[in-house]
């Protein structure tokens, strides 16, 4: 058992090492710092072997279902779409962190998670973005083929379109391509409206729960003090009830002149 532990945080530590290293790699690459074929090749090495990571433990899960729910992030960070996908291996780095109860033992555990977690799965946010990223990977891709165009510039066409920026230095010419524009403005759009819309009813109503919750506990609080002064009161009573008796019994007591 003990093995099994150790075998198990080296691994974890290997996984949290290649995924800074390949998130540093890719960040050197958008800001054109160093040789940029060395680090292409470095991130290439490093797609296929978060790539073999991931299929092998696709293998071995016992519940493919919920691996594929909670790795979803591990799979938008293996698309060889564009380096910047890496990114999304970072998502794997917050599994760590919460599987060894980091945040726990940081003291910063408890709503923060909570919240991560309901916004993440609960909302559906989850399945919404990865059929979102899907959409467009798959537009970019099969617009890459139909236009003769990168790979790059295909990313950056899809991902104008979806969000109906559309600056217009991409279009396209074909038929094919003209469909794939088709099919991404239809589904692309819809999803990320949704996308949107899911994101902006969390935080709306994570305020509307805040200040609900400000406001019973303003009237929790407002109740304690009247009964605090209810109490006061009723003690006040008593001890003027003590006063006036003995005052009593002190002129009953004290001989008359």
């Amino acid at each position: 058992m003990k093995r099994a532990q150790r075998g198990l945080v080296i691994y974890h530590t290997g996984v949290t090492l290649l995924t800074l290293w390949s998130v540093i790699n890719v960040s050197l690459m958008i800001l054109r710092l160093g040789s940029h074929a060395v680090e292409l090749t470095i991130a290439n090495s490093l797609l296929v072997v978060f790539a073999i990571d991931y299929f092998v433990r696709l293998v071995v899960t016992k519940n493919r279902k919920i691996f594929l729910i909670q790795s979803a992030f591990d799979l938008l960070g293996i698309i060889p779409l564009h380096p910047v996908f890496a990114f999304f291996r970072l998502g794997r780095l917050v599994r760590l962190i919460r599987f060894h109860h980091l945040f726990w033992r940081l003291g910063i555990a408890g709503k923060w998670t909570k919240a991560y977690h309901r916004f993440i799965y609960k909302t559906g946010f989850i399945y919404l973005f990865s059929i979102s990223v899907a959409i467009i990977v798959l537009s970019a891709f099969l617009f890459s083929l139909a236009e003769k165009q990168s790979l790059a510039n295909s990313l950056w066409w899809a991902i104008t379109t979806a969000t109906t920026v559309g600056y217009g230095d991409e279009t396209p010419h074909t038929a094919v391509g003209k469909i794939v524009a088709s099919f991404l403005m239809f589904g692309g759009v819809g999803f990320i409206g949704l996308l949107t819309s899911t994101i902006m009813d969390f935080f709306t109503s994570r305020a509307t729960q805040l200040a609900t919750d400000h406001e019973v506990q303003q009237q929790a609080d407002l109740v304690k003090l009247l009964t605090k002064i209810d109490v006061l009161a009723t003690k006040v009573d008593q001890l003027q009830d003590k006063i006036v008796a003995l005052e009593k019994t002190t002129k009953k007591n004290t001989p008359s002149h």
